[in-house]
């Protein structure tokens, strides 16, 4: 009966399908924009493991602490940094331009660059390496009235006795990062040359440590933490380090995902119009049927059965288009006006998970349909004809 109505099959596997596929399409780019996030936050500013002092600089040597990270097998590198706020201003076609309240940003160099990307966003020029370069982020360097390479610009910065400490840099690189995640809106310096300007020669604000597999992050801080139970050292991983700047985005990610399941109700309510529509068109059969001995029982079956190959037709044919355009995104690395590139995954338990849920909600959205057929008398359904 179904097959005989190719039009109502195919009204209903397309209302289980486009169901699936609007779950698919905001797991793509919802859940792929928030990985995306996870991962430029560990990629520019916190690594697999940030740790910090709880309540003040650390005083820890260094090298001591980069080396005692490196003897870990699963540490890519580990590196420190200190930051602080500052003024800037410089002179451009001979008009004076000052910015306050910027984020200044002492790295290690050599470090840096093994356990950070966020060199890899120094469009022009190159990264921080001399005692007086600055790399200014792009919207740093758009406020400072287009600052370029080879510029000179002074920061001033109040030091730890409350003194203010001025100096002259030369603009070495401009960092530009797709969604503005890295140092756009801020100044990199060698941290060195920060540490002399605040006063504060061998502190560090905190360290940076990225490992080869960052799933073991949580393991990496708890050994940390273990092997210094007498310092004041806080260790968080990048989740942890972000909660407050995460904590929103999930909640959002959680209505669409509920908008999502709402859709794939709606098809189930197309399913019931459709077997609905069925039911009526098909009055002369169940009769027939019915009066040659066929019992209710059996009708129930026959409708539950087609709506069985309903969702499983329609949950085929949803994940497969669900599937393709994961495959799309995640091959294409895509963004949308320039922005971050999602960071695009196969979640096998949700797609899995997706298509029970829309094979049950067919198997349900036939219930009723297949109970007002069960109802249907012989003689009354012939005399229909």
């Amino acid at each position: 009966m179904l097959f005989n109505q190719k039009g109502s099959l195919i009204g209903a596997v397309l209302a289980v399908t486009v169901g699936i596929l609007v779950i698919h399409v905001n797991f793509v780019i919802f859940q792929g924009l928030y990985d995306a996030i996870v991962r430029d936050i560990s990629d520019y500013n916190t690594g697999d493991v940030i740790v910090t002092d709880e309540f003040d600089f650390i005083d820890k040597s260094d090298q001591s602490l980069v080396r005692w990270f490196e003897r870990i097998p699963v540490v890519q590198a580990a590196t420190p940094r200190l930051s602080t706020t500052s003024e800037m201003n410089m002179t451009k076609n001979g008009k004076l331009i000052e910015e306050t309240r910027i984020s200044l940003v002492g790295v290690d160099p050599f470090n840096d660059v093994r356990a950070s990307t966020v060199h890899e966003t120094v469009t022009e020029g190159s990264y921080v390496f001399a005692r007086n370069a600055i790399v200014l982020g792009s919207n740093v360097a758009r406020d400072l009235g287009g600052a370029q390479v080879g510029d000179s610009v002074k920061v001033l910065v109040v030091d730890r006795w409350g003194e203010d400490q001025i100096r002259r840099f030369t603009v070495t690189g401009i960092a530009n990062s797709p969604g503005g995640q890295g140092f756009d809106y801020s100044g990199v310096i060698h941290i060195d040359t920060l540490r002399d300007m605040m006063s504060r020669p061998g502190d560090t604000g905190s360290f940076m440590v990225k490992l080869y597999d960052s799933s073991k992050a949580l393991e990496v801080k708890e050994f940390f933490l273990r092997s210094f139970p007498n310092q004041d050292f806080l260790a968080e991983t990048t989740e942890e380090a972000s909660e407050a700047q995460l904590q929103g985005f999930r909640s959002g990610i959680a209505m669409i995902n509920m908008i999502g399941y709402f859709g794939m109700g709606a098809s189930a309510f197309a399913i019931v119009t459709i077997q609905m529509m069925l039911v009526n068109g098909k009055t002369r059969q169940i009769g027939v049927m019915r009066s040659i001995g066929a019992k209710r029982k059996d009708i129930l079956i026959i409708f539950i059965f087609q709506g069985m190959i309903i969702g499983a037709i329609g949950a085929g044919v949803g994940t497969a288009a669900g599937l393709g355009y994961t495959v799309y995104a995640k091959e294409t690395k895509m963004s949308f006006n320039g922005s971050l590139p999602l960071e695009v995954s196969y979640n096998w338990e949700k797609i899995i998970q997706t298509a029970l849920t829309s094979f049950i909600l067919a198997m349900i959205a036939s219930l009723y349909p297949s109970y007002r057929a069960t109802k249907l008398l012989p003689v009354e359904a012939m005399r229909t004809v």
